[in-house]
């Protein structure tokens, strides 16, 4: 009668017991993945225990990438020693981003020597519109010391592309890729210099606040097609 009744309480009691020792098992298990992080790619954190694909519309959503941030324009900071100097890189910032077009003088489009003439014109220098080699045959050349000052016109190529000093560094033109931009003196121009000339401004000194006048017509002489080196 005892055994009986004994016996299956025991199997109850045994059974209470596995189960128990089966969740805490369990349990412990979880626990000790749950401690144990990693860095997903994204640079998350996630659990290791999560080893399940992301779901369906997680995978496919596309990677939001922040775009790079274009440089703006060169704007130049240039050792000035004049208020003519601060006219004429204003005058010549003023059209940056205008684009190259063949015998034009602006205002939207520039040839080489058409930015350099109108950048003159802007502040009351005027001279014989022409071809890049025009003015290399009309004004003289700067002493050595002078030839990277700002305002000198520096020649490349067999005088066939023209831009204007801003310093050692680099030059404003206006380029047959890229209109009228800032480029840096290296080894692809500086291998292409010609020379330098210096546009005389001694009869004009305009101050450091005058306006940029309007500019006179372009003469309707021929121009030779200038091209970028």
């Amino acid at each position: 009668m005892n055994t009986r009744i004994l016996f299956p309480r025991l199997l109850v009691v045994c059974a209470i017991l596995f189960l128990t020792n089966a969740a805490i098992a369990q349990s412990s298990e979880a626990d000790s993945r749950q401690t144990r992080t990693i860095v997903d790619v994204n640079g998350s954190m996630r659990l290791e225990t999560d080893t399940s694909a992301p779901p369906a519309g997680e995978e496919r959503r596309p990677r939001i990438v922040k775009p790079v941030a274009s440089p703006k324009l060169s704007l130049v900071s240039a050792n000035l020693s004049s208020g003519f100097d601060q006219d004429l890189l204003t005058a010549i910032q003023s059209h940056l981003g205008a684009s190259y077009h063949f015998n034009t003088t602006g205002p939207e489009s520039f040839d080489c020597s058409g930015l350099v003439w109108r950048a003159f014109q802007d502040i009351g220098v005027n001279f014989q519109r022409g071809p890049a080699r025009s003015y290399w045959a009309t004004f003289e050349a700067p002493p050595k010391s002078e030839e990277f000052k700002f305002g000198t016109l520096v020649f490349f190529s067999n005088l066939s592309h023209v831009g204007i000093v801003v310093d050692d560094k680099g030059f404003y033109h206006s380029a047959r890729h890229g209109g009228v931009t800032y480029s840096p003196f290296n080894d692809y121009w500086l291998a292409r210099i010609d020379g330098f000339r210096r546009v005389p401004n001694e009869s004009q000194t305009p101050s450091a606040n005058a306006k940029p006048r309007a500019a006179k017509p372009a003469s309707s002489i021929a121009v030779e097609e200038e091209r970028e080196p």
